[in-house]
This record gives structure tokens, C-alpha cells and sequence, in this order.
């Protein structure tokens, strides 16, 4: 990487001091507005946002109101350096950046145990474009707090787009699922949403050795989930999934079912698609107070485990990046959609609404 010095700093073409980024004033509102660049200090960056996909957490937000506006979302951010801080090492002026919006203290009590989206400093945002830091990937340029800088920012290889980039942290949630529901090579594992995080999950598993079925009602995402490797891809409505997989595990059912839709019956579903013993691990439930009916005998009598995964890891982040990097995890064909800041109503409308043709859908200031 390249060095930044001050005069490196100081030679940097002028940044202009207002930009547009879409402003979240409450529930289900969503405004283009004019706000001040921000203001960077030592240790940090500023960058110039390319791309920003539009991650279901933050529809959730959007949709329900669950944060205080103002707020700027959007946290899957790839994007141009176009300031440095002083003492910045790493990164200077026209490095191409992918950015992880949390980083743990590694101490606590949650960290020491691994579980590190539950440590409180992780919990701190560290990208921001101005407001509580809430990402800040919808808008034109992020502030990159300095511990963000320091374990939270990859540097894009020449020949990787900034939408393929802008992938490593949601991949890295996928990957954390995984490692969470201790997924073994030869497992068979079924995944309920075949949307672009879906997706993610499956080939994420398949890298891993485990065998994929996908789950959907749309025939558009069931031909990717055969086109990215879903040994099957089925449709509950219409196919006998208990059937399937029975025939792939002698008769047992899926080691392991991943709720990766919002859909409360789903979860169901994935309990009886297990085998005995095996585990559903919920990926897509994060609405607080919402409540499904769960048969407790399975959990008990057939000793079927049900567990959640949140948020990314640390510790995954490099195994993130060679997989996008690499291409072992084909990320390019999951945009279909790209949308620029003046249509960013649009954008969450259809990211929140999904059409036949739709996957995932980025905002590209």
C-alpha cells in the first residue's frame, strides 16, 4: 500500500464543502437533501462513495423506525480515498477502499468469547456522512473514524469493480452464519430466500464443501441459485421439498436449514426440512417484538437446534475478501439494479419490494 504523508494531504485536489445524501427523517421517510462534506480528523479518510448497496437491516429501519433521524444509511460502501488525515500510514489519496462499518474491542467480555457483534464498542458506527453515524454510504462522500481505518478498511485489487467490493461485508455476515451453525464439509444445508444474501449463503456454503438446496418463490432467483451451484432449487409451492431432501440424505433431512427471508412461516418450514439433531439458524428476524409459533417438541424430543447469527466477524474479514477477490464467491451477477442518489426512494421501494427480475440493488452517488 501506498504511504500518505501531510504534504500528500495537502495536495489533494479540493474536496467541495456541500454534497447531496439521502437523509432519513422517520419512519418511511427517506429525503434528498444538501449537507455539509464531513469534516475529517487525525487518523481518518474521507471517501468518495462509487457504490453502496442497500442492505435489508437498514430497510427494516427505514420501514419500522426503529433509529432516531436524522441518520444517513447505508454501510456496504466501496469508494475512492480523496483525503487522509494526518499520520494515516495505509491509505492515500486515490486508493481504492472497501470499508466495514463496526470493528470490536477484542477485550470484553463478549469479545472473548467470539461474540462480537454484541460488544458495545462494536456496536459504535465508524463510517459516517454527518448525523448519528449510521454508515453513511448514501451520500456522496464518508467519514472513516480511525479504528475503522486501521482494521476496518481493504484496499481493491485492479481488476475488482467497486461492485463487486462492495460485497466483503455482507459476505462476511454469511460467513460468520456459517461458522455459527458450525457447518462441517459433506453437510447438506437448505436455504430458505434465494435474494442476493441468499444467494451469498449458498455459494458461501458450497465453498465451505457443504452441499445446497435453495428455497424460493421466484423462478428468476431459483435459475441463479442453479446457475451459482444449488446442487437443487426448489419452490414450496409447488415442489415436495421434504421429499428432495430425503432423497439426498438417505431419508434423514438437511443437516442444516437457513432462514435467509422475513417470511415468519418459513421458519417452520426449516424445522421440518432437518433431520433430527441438525439446527435452523435464523438469519433475516431482526424486527424487535416480532413473535412466531415454534413446535418446542422438535427442539426438545428430536434435539433440533434453533440459533441465530447477526452481523459480521472480525476475525472472517480476509476470508471475506479472498473470496470476492478470487471470485470463488461470484458477486457481479447478484446486481440488477443500480440506482443514483436522485432515485434513491425508488430504490429502497424496490430493495424493500422485490420484483421477478430484481436481486440486489445499489445506490451509486
Amino acid at each position: 500500500m501506498k504511504a500518505a504523508t501531510l504534504e500528500r494531504e495537502t495536495s489533494t485536489p479540493a474536496v467541495e464543502t456541500r454534497m447531496r445524501a439521502a437523509v432519513y427523517r422517520g419512519k418511511n421517510q427517506i429525503t434528498l437533501e444538501q449537507v455539509a462534506v464531513p469534516e475529517i480528523q487525525e487518523g481518518e479518510l474521507l471517501v468518495r462513495v462509487h457504490t453502496c448497496g442497500v442492505c435489508g437491516t437498514d430497510l427494516k429501519k427505514i420501514e419500522y423506525g426503529l433509529a432516531d433521524p436524522p441518520r444517513i444509511f447505508g454501510h456496504e460502501i466501496a469508494g475512492t480515498v480523496v483525503r487522509a488525515g494526518a499520520h494515516v500510514k495505509s491509505f492515500s489519496a486515490g486508493d481504492r477502499v472497501a470499508l466495514h462499518h463496526h470493528i470490536p474491542c477484542r477485550s470484553c467480555f463478549y469479545c472473548r468469547r467470539k461474540l462480537f457483534s454484541q460488544c458495545a464498542f462494536y456496536r459504535r458506527t465508524g463510517t459516517t456522512a454527518g448525523f448519528e453515524p449510521a454508515g453513511g454510504g448514501f451520500a456522496e462522500y464518508v467519514r472513516v473514524m480511525n479504528w475503522i481505518v486501521a482494521e476496518g478498511t481493504v484496499a481493491i485489487p485492479e481488476e475488482i469493480s467497486f461492485e463487486e467490493a462492495s460485497f466483503l461485508e455482507p459476505l462476511n455476515t454469511c460467513l460468520k452464519a456459517l461458522e455459527t451453525a458450525a457447518l462441517e464439509k459433506g453437510e447438506t444445508v437448505v436455504i430458505l430466500g434465494q435474494g442476493p444474501v441468499g444467494l451469498l449463503l449458498m455459494q458461501a456454503a458450497i465453498c465451505e464443501g457443504a452441499t445446497a438446496v435453495g428455497i424460493d418463490l421466484m423462478d428468476a432467483r431459483l435459475k441463479m441459485s442453479r446457475q451459482l451451484g444449488a446442487q437443487v432449487a426448489l419452490n414450496p409451492q409447488r415442489d415436495d421439498v421434504q421429499a428432495a431432501v430425503g432423497t439426498a440424505t438417505e431419508g434423514r433431512g438437511a443437516d442444516l436449514a437457513i432462514v435467509a427471508t422475513s417470511d415468519p412461516s418459513a421458519i417452520a418450514a426449516a424445522q421440518r426440512w432437518v433431520r433430527r439433531g441438525g439446527r435452523v439458524l435464523l438469519f433475516a428476524q431482526t424486527v424487535p417484538g416480532e413473535t412466531v409459533p415454534v413446535d418446542v417438541s422438535q427442539i426438545c424430543v428430536e434435539e433440533k437446534r434453533l440459533i441465530g447469527s447477526y452481523s459480521a466477524s472480525v476475525e472472517l474479514q480476509e476470508k471475506a475478501a479472498h473470496l470476492v477477490f478470487s471470485r470463488k464467491v461470484k458477486v457481479a451477477p447478484l446486481v440488477s439494479h443500480r440506482f443514483p442518489l436522485e432515485r434513491v426512494e425508488e430504490a429502497i421501494r424496490l430493495a424493500s419490494h422485490p420484483s421477478h427480475e430484481s436481486l440486489k440493488v445499489v445506490i451509486q452517488p
